[in-house]
Parts: C-alpha cells; structure tokens; sequence
C-alpha cells in the first residue's frame, strides 16, 4: 500500500520548529509567564491544525484505500482510534 504525501506540512511543521525554539528562548531570558503560556497555546495550536490535515489526509486515502482492498476495515479503524486515544 502506497502512503499520501504530507509534504505540503513542512513548512508549519518548520513554523512550529521556530517557534518552540523562540519559547525556549523566552525560558531563558526570563519572560513573563503568560507571554511563555501563550507562545505555548500557539505552538500546540498549530501543531493540532497539522494533525487534523495528516488526518483528513488519511482518512480520504488510506482509510478509503481499505475499503477497496483485503486489509481488514476494522482493524484499520482501532488502529486509527488507538492513535487518537494517545
């Protein structure tokens, strides 16, 4: 089975990248607390927007994929669910 391409996420994964590195600065220097919450906030925002693309992403091509094949739909879908869970 051929997997999707997640190319496309590079560059926010790279955003992402950044902007933990800023938060680790801001550690550093001492900032203010919130100011590190919310650069935290944003990080984990981001990273939840990516994760609902590669979802999407799997669940219009692998999933379907199944369906069309001999691999077993439900143990596709407690794979998926077991992900989730985590």
């Amino acid at each position: 089975m051929s997997h999707p391409c997640h190319k496309e996420q590079i560059a926010s994964i790279n955003r992402v990248e950044g902007q933990i590195r800023g938060i680790a600065k801001m550690i550093e220097e001492e900032k203010y607390c919130i100011d590190i919450l919310n650069q935290l906030k944003a990080a984990k925002s981001a990273i939840s927007t990516i994760e609902g693309k590669i979802l999407k992403t799997h669940l219009k091509n692998c999933l379907r994929n199944t369906l069309n094949s001999d691999v077993d739909f439900e143990e596709k879908v407690e794979e998926l669910l077991k992900t989730l869970k985590r």
